[in-house]
């Protein structure tokens, strides 16, 4: 992938680009009422942006938050505080009218590829619907839904078909040339590839990257295989219980992490090879990383203290703020 020089101005500095997402202390909580005021937050004090034509990655464990961060995006779950803006314009509380103005330039790609396929309707209907909505004839709308089958991998008559009648991948594709059909400028791929097969996973990833690099997408791909985010994002963001933990460029994170939880995920990652995978594990063990199991969540300080092995009673008192430590930014005070 080429990458372009940055813009500059007169006196030679570097041109600041509106990000094309922009997630401010982001704060949400479940629970409704004086309920939701009172409970704990599932995403706590979230920062991170996107730039237009990149990949922010973001990973955790189950329970971190980040598929919360990405239905807060999308309009599916209240935000509770902090800000979410699109495009230089705010959409934290966007109603259903802002909602549907924008749905054409932000697009989800879910886990389960039926949950955006109507099992009744040929994939042709199903993805025709968007554009009939913008206003396309119905013979516009056929085309380019063959068009877009097409460049997913699928022969052009696959319109015809019904989703039972493809295989698990293929209908990750076709959730893929779904959220992609009205050329959206960002998309939210949440565990989009985790339900897959290994080899399944490689070409829906590399379909992904092709596309992002043929029409300058962004996406916000949320996974909890940090192999995975490696492959495709050029930023990464770790989540820990609805804090980051470490974030910056994607080969500083995954290949130099400074935080204890990102080197227990990147020595926890699984490897095809038999013998890097008993080092991985030998690796694991000897950082002394409790497994999350054996904690349970405490407010206050620091998130991961309870399986940290270099935790001390400062981060029982003190939340760590993110600070630069090489190329990354690290929530650990001892980093």
């Amino acid at each position: 992938m080429s990458i372009e020089t940055p813009l500059r101005q007169q006196d030679g500095a570097p041109v600041r680009q509106q990000p094309m997402l922009e997630v401010k202390d982001l704060v949400v909580r479940y629970g409704h009422g004086k309920k939701a005021a009172t409970a704990p937050p599932a995403v706590d004090g979230v920062s991170f942006a996107i730039q237009p034509g990149e990949t922010v990655g973001l990973v955790g464990e189950s329970g971190s938050g980040k598929s919360t961060i990405g239905k807060a995006i999308l309009g599916l779950q209240k935000v509770a505080g902090g800000s979410v803006e699109f495009q230089g314009e705010d959409i934290t509380h966007a109603n259903s009218g802002k909602r549907r103005g924008i749905g054409s330039d932000l697009r989800a790609v879910f886990q389960d590829p039926n949950s955006s396929l109507n099992p009744r309707k040929t994939i042709g209907s199903s993805l025709a619907e968007p554009l009939r909505v913008r206003g396309l004839a119905a013979s516009e709308a056929r085309t380019k839904a063959e068009d877009m089958v097409e460049r997913v991998g699928l022969p052009r008559d696959a319109v015809d078909r019904y989703p039972s009648q493809f295989s698990g991948g293929q209908r990750q594709r076709i959730s893929v040339a779904r959220a992609l059909i009205c050329e959206p400028q960002l998309v939210v791929c949440d565990e989009a590839v985790s339900a897959l097969d290994l080899s399944t996973q490689a070409q829906v990833l590399n379909l992904l990257a092709d596309l992002r690099d043929e029409r300058g997408l962004s996406y916000l791909f949320i996974a909890h295989d940090i192999s995975v985010v490696q492959f495709l994002a050029q930023r990464v963001v770790v989540l820990y219980r609805g804090q980051v933990m470490e974030s910056g460029p994607a080969a500083a994170v995954t290949e130099s992490p400074k935080h204890p939880f990102t080197q227990a995920l990147v020595a926890a990652s699984p490897v095809p090879r038999p013998a890097e995978q008993a080092e991985r594990r030998a690796v694991r063990e000897s950082l002394g990383v409790r497994t999350a199991s054996a904690v349970a969540a405490t407010a206050g300080g620091c998130p991961f203290r309870q399986r940290c092995p270099l935790a001390t009673e400062l981060c029982a008192t003190e939340r760590p703020a993110l600070r630069r430590v090489g190329e990354a930014d690290v929530a650990c005070h001892y980093a």
